[in-house]
């Protein structure tokens, strides 16, 4: 009898998904197809495989109006903000655009009597564990960019976006997409791991915890597969003293709760120069003050339920041991009336007086909650900004261009921003340092890291 996978919706608790495990069997089943589909699909010209991508991008946007009542069942974002199909359809198109200069043959004609070039030749199996917090977006980072260079892919999706992965493989299916060349699984972690450890996984790309990233390396070890990990993150920003107060308030309060809190690059810490920080924390306070928590479903919410109990635990312990240690927190959670202890339904929080040493201000929290704290200058701010694990974004609020720049160089992150945040731009690699993890994705780089060179070298002269 196989493992049945649950989704637990937050909006009521309820199982709103429930899918059996494949088996090792038809695991093997899924594997066999994909190594056979993908020689023919990597001998098509490269605009024939970007067409059928493309076509999957229309199917998914035809399935949109379904798909973000869904998204509001299975993960909690409110059904106002729509879903995932503006990046969905901004990444993809970009990466149509790109795909063919990207992975062109790179010509070396230097050397009388010899032709010689560099090939990038696919992979050949691509998994992609994706993540459930941006299910269709994280997603779509490698699957796009994957399957236009010539690779097959092998989706499992989080237990808590279990339909997702079913929607991205109806879309592919409307494409026409050749047999076994998009295959979406569901499977537990134990055979998970079981697949990874096999070695006929070719490259993975992995979206999580610190922890599930870990894991997945010792799954593979030995295997020689190529990995890509975006992990924690703690994102800082720097409010300097010449920032745009009320544009600053604004994007950070959106940046900071977003999604309630549940961005890979959301806002967590916020350091403010001195001068402004009475005012950034009055503004800041009153906006946040302004969210309506409630059913997701309910088009006045504008703050939906976190993904999972146990996560909005942990954002409840954070805290908890702030406050405990000295913090001062902003808003009273008992004007939000869905705010529930032992529920998803969490309010957000603005604290004060932290330190370093308490866990909101180091560990990542995913969830709606920031620490705010004053600094003296820039060099007192960089030095907060880089005391952390993590390093996925940090953004800078400045109207200074070169003073960003000098403290982005500085800045141990993946991107530096400026008079903005939480955003991924496709045309940017898209990459994190120390414990937020390795690889890139989009941009011609992770075109890159979705093949390997192969050098060819003739002498035609002889």
């Amino acid at each position: 009898m196989s493992d049945v996978i649950k989704l637990i919706s937050p909006v009521d608790g309820s199982v709103y998904a429930e899918r059996p495990a494949l088996d090792g069997a038809a695991v093997e089943k899924v594997v066999s197809a994909a190594r056979t589909a993908q020689p023919g699909w990597a001998a098509l010209p490269i605009a024939e495989r970007v067409a059928y991508c493309e076509k999957a991008l229309e199917a998914l946007k035809s399935m949109n109006d379904e798909v973000v009542q869904e998204l509001a069942w299975q993960m909690g974002r409110p059904t106002r903000y729509g879903g995932e199909l503006g990046g969905t359809i901004e990444r993809t198109e970009y990466c149509a655009r790109t795909a063919a200069e990207a992975l062109a043959d790179i010509e070396r004609t230097d050397k009388p009597g010899f032709k010689r070039y560099l090939k990038r030749v696919p992979l050949g199996i691509v998994m992609v564990i994706a993540p459930w917090n941006y299910p269709f977006m994280t997603a779509i980072n490698t699957i796009m960019p994957a399957l236009m260079a010539g690779n097959v892919i092998v989706l499992k999706h989080a237990a808590q976006t279990l339909l997702v992965g079913e929607r991205l493989a109806k879309a592919f299916e409307m494409a026409g997409l050749p047999k076994g060349v998009f295959q979406n699984i569901v499977l537990t972690h134990a055979g998970t791991e079981k697949l990874l450890g096999s070695g006929v996984i070719d490259h993975v790309n992995f979206t999580g915890s610190v922890g599930g990233g870990r894991a997945i390396e010792k799954a593979l070890a030995g295997t020689f597969a190529t990995l890509g990990l975006e992990l924690g993150g703690k994102d800082p920003a720097y409010v300097r003293a010449d920032a745009d107060l009320d544009y600053a308030i604004g994007n950070l309060v959106d940046g900071a709760f977003f999604n309630s809190g549940q961005c890979c690059c959301g806002i967590e810490r916020v350091y403010v120069h001195e001068s402004l920080y009475d005012r950034f924390v009055d503004g800041f306070v009153d906006l946040t003050s302004q969210y309506k928590l409630g059913n997701p479903l309910d088009e006045a919410t504008t703050l939906g339920p976190m993904a999972q109990t146990r996560f909005a635990d942990w954002v409840r312990e954070q805290t908890q041991e702030a406050l405990r240690k000295g913090a001062k927190a902003h808003i009273d959670t008992s004007k939000f009336a869905e705010n529930r202890e032992g529920t998803p339904y969490l309010a957000p929080q603005v604290l004060t007086n932290v330190n370093h040493q308490m866990s909101v201000m180091r560990e990542e929290s995913f969830g709606p909650v920031v620490g705010i704290m004053k600094v003296r200058d820039d060099e007192e701010a960089l030095q907060l900004m880089n005391d952390s694990p993590y390093g996925l974004t940090a953004s800078i609020w400045t109207e200074d261009v070169n003073a960003a720049a000098q403290i982005g160089d500085r800045a141990e992150t993946g991107t530096v921003f400026m008079n903005r945040c939480d955003y991924l731009d496709p045309a940017l690699v898209w990459t994190g340092v120390k414990d937020t993890g390795k690889g890139a994705a989009l941009s011609e780089i992770g075109f890159h890291n979705l093949t390997r060179p192969k050098s060819f070298h003739f002498r035609v002269e002889h």
